[in-house]
């Protein structure tokens, strides 16, 4: 009994995102009994849960690196750019190259190493502030993207590419085994091996964790890379959904879907913590969320608004103001208690 009630006291921000999640689904659920139903068509599974899946999936691997990067007490503004840089890049090399698939794949995750590195020096070695850094390439990245594709619209016609936007394996989308595989991986490297504790030593204590020998400028600069990394094979997977990199849409906002599924998922801005699993979650709440405001006709523009609002929302309960203030509330209220 009394580990069951330590689990439970340990553990709400562990099961606040996932319950949230839950709640949604089965609100709509009753509402419109459809929105949970799941067939088997076609050797590949259909539905609005699936969809939502599908349609998290390149939130969730940029919010995947980002997850990692604000873990280090840092910010990447520059994702939805990479996106587009990377994106561009691919398409490119496909249309105008006769690299073999995988090369291309290698090139662009490359590309987006390469650009979360110039990131990583900035912050760590220069001593630039992360948000502002970041910003740099957040504002001139799609110029960049333009620069590649020759400020055009580049369409392709790729089998391998057709198979990431719209195949199944197993009946599963293969973006979905994609992301899990890359999941799985991040986990991995960061729980079963040290990486993950110094990566967070870093976050909560930079200072300290270089008088204990941890390479902290090394390790930022390695969360930066990663993050580019993710970027890239999220922008591979968006261009594979309509065979062409549209620079000015491709990844545009997608570093307020990825902060806000790391905030929604309990992580501080203030960095010390990387939750990878419920930083997933935090993807699925926002295109269920967004998935419901197409659904019910709402305009386009009350997305971002109520996107905006969740994150104002979040952050003012991880306020420490707001802590201290709940706890004050509390102890008056125990003092009346016992005065009574």
């Amino acid at each position: 009994m009394k580990e069951r009630k330590k689990f439970l006291d340990i553990n709400p921000k562990i099961w606040g995102p996932i319950f949230s999640l839950v709640v949604i689904i089965v609100i709509m659920g009753i509402i419109d009994p459809g929105f949970i139903q799941i067939e088997f068509k076609d050797g590949r599974l259909y539905g609005s849960l699936i969809d939502i899946l599908v349609r998290a999936t390149p939130t969730a691997i940029i919010a995947l690196g980002m997850a990692v990067v604000i873990g280090t007490k840092g910010i990447d503004l520059s994702v939805g750019s990479v996106v587009a840089i990377c994106g561009a890049v691919a398409a490119v090399l496909i249309v105008e190259t006769q690299l073999p698939f995988f090369m291309v794949v290698i090139v662009s995750v490359l590309v987006g190493g390469g650009i979360g590195f110039l990131n990583g020096i900035m912050v760590s070695f220069i001593g630039i502030q992360p948000i502002i850094a970041t910003l740099i390439l957040m504002v001139s990245g799609r110029g960049i993207a333009q620069l590649v594709t020759g400020g055009r619209a580049v369409s392709f016609d790729s089998t391998a590419m057709d198979i990431i936007g719209s195949g199944a394996l197993l009946a599963i989308p293969v973006r979905l085994w994609i992301m899990t595989a890359l999941v799985l991986c991040t986990v991995l490297l960061l729980r079963k091996t040290a990486l993950g504790l110094f990566l967070e030593s870093v976050g909560a204590n930079a200072k300290a964790s270089r008088l204990l020998g941890i390479e902290a400028r090394m390790l930022k600069v390695i969360a930066y890379i990663f993050s580019g990394m993710c970027a890239a094979v999220a922008g591979m997977i968006l261009i594979a959904d309509v065979s062409t990199a549209e620079i000015n849409r491709l990844g545009l906002w997608l570093e307020l879907d990825a902060i806000l599924a790391v905030v929604l998922a309990g992580a501080s801005l203030n960095g010390g913590r990387i939750y990878l699993g419920l930083t997933i979650i935090g993807a699925l709440i926002i295109q269920t969320l967004t998935t419901i405001i197409f659904s019910s006709g709402v305009p386009v523009e009350y997305n971002l608004i109520v996107k905006a609002c969740i994150i104002l929302a979040v952050l003012l309960i991880q306020s420490e103001t707001t802590k201290n203030y709940v706890s004050q509330l509390r102890t008056k209220s125990l003092e009346n208690r016992h005065a009574e």
